[in-house]
């Protein structure tokens, strides 16, 4: 199987994208690393960090004014890339749907993303951006968007070191 490591982000839909970015910056001090316009995400998103990882919490804009807003989903962090191949032939296997695969932009992260029961966002990730202490973030032409786990594997990122796989999808 897989292990979970640790709870790795958080992503809020908002109905006001820079109230909450004001907020989650200047009341709680978190940075930002990242910013999809609305041409890329509706409603635009904002990716903050709290320490190194690129991100810890995000901000999807355009929310309808609800009662309360809603979660757009959280992700669970794995040790490695066979931990993610693990996840999916593990989900595959429990009849749960997977939505996403591969690695979409900000952030790099290897990932498999489904839902729950309920229909909560849920993504199983390894191998997000770390933010050093210069604060500098990969930039934006060094994304390389993969619509598949081997595709990401075979086309990594700039410096992201892929170690060998082991996983032999039983």
């Amino acid at each position: 199987m897989f292990q979970l490591r640790k709870l790795g982000h958080v992503v809020l839909n908002v109905t006001d994208l820079e109230a909450a970015v004001r907020f989650y910056t200047d009341v709680l001090g978190l940075q930002i690393s990242d910013r999809y316009p609305d041409s890329m995400v509706a409603g635009g998103m904002v990716f903050l960090r709290l320490h190194t990882d690129h991100h810890g919490i995000a901000l999807v804009g355009g929310a309808p004014k609800l009662e309360r807003t809603t979660l757009n989903h959280f992700a669970f962090e794995v040790g490695s890339p066979d931990d993610v191949f693990r996840a999916r032939a593990w989900l595959s296997k429990h009849d749960v749907p997977i939505v996403f695969e591969g690695r979409r932009r900000a952030g790099c992260q290897l990932a498999v993303e489904f839902r729950d029961p309920d229909g909560n966002n849920l993504e199983i990730y390894w191998g997000i951006d770390q933010v050093g202490t210069t604060g500098e973030v990969r930039p934006a032409s060094q994304w390389k968007p993969a619509r598949t786990l081997e595709d990401a594997i075979a086309n990594p990122v700039v410096g992201q070191r892929m170690p060998p796989l082991g996983f032999d999808g039983a």
